[in-house]
């Protein structure tokens, strides 16, 4: 897996793992990653699960004030974190994958689901906003 690859797969994951954490979804979430980083690090399983569970805390909190800027940088801790995960064993990238394609159909209020993917590349000093769903931009 190139870098490129293996740095869209780990943004790809850690935005998923933290947008799940305020779904019903979250437990199947949290044990699909801890089972992921179990085959890497067993030895960390644990205060993994305790970090995805305080970074949960965190999220719902965020959401409930409004603070989109926290769960950012929640999002962009998870991205870094499941990076050098994906250094440490690239092996483990089609099992990551699997497990994103299934927490990724979304369910509408009507039942229907859906699933989003998306691609943007900047240059210079350009901004992109993406967002499946809501999206909330605070610029002071």
């Amino acid at each position: 897996m190139d870098p490129e690859q293996l740095t869209a797969l780990a943004g790809t994951a850690g935005t998923t793992v933290v947008s799940l954490m305020a779904t019903e979804a979250w437990q199947r979430t949290r044990d699909g990653v801890t089972a992921i980083w179990r085959r890497v690090h067993p030895e960390r399983v644990g205060s993994v699960a305790g970090e995805l569970d305080l970074t949960r805390e965190q999220v719902l909190a965020a959401r409930n004030d409004g603070d989109a800027q926290t769960e950012e940088e929640l999002r962009t801790e998870w991205r870094g974190r499941v990076r050098r995960l994906l250094i440490d064993d690239p092996g483990i990238a089609e099992e990551l994958r699997a497990l994103l394609d299934e927490l990724s159909p979304e369910q509408t209020e009507n039942g229907d689901t859906y699933n989003v993917h998306m691609t943007a590349h900047s240059k210079e000093n350009g901004r992109i906003y993406q967002a499946g769903r809501d999206q909330h931009i605070n610029e002071s």
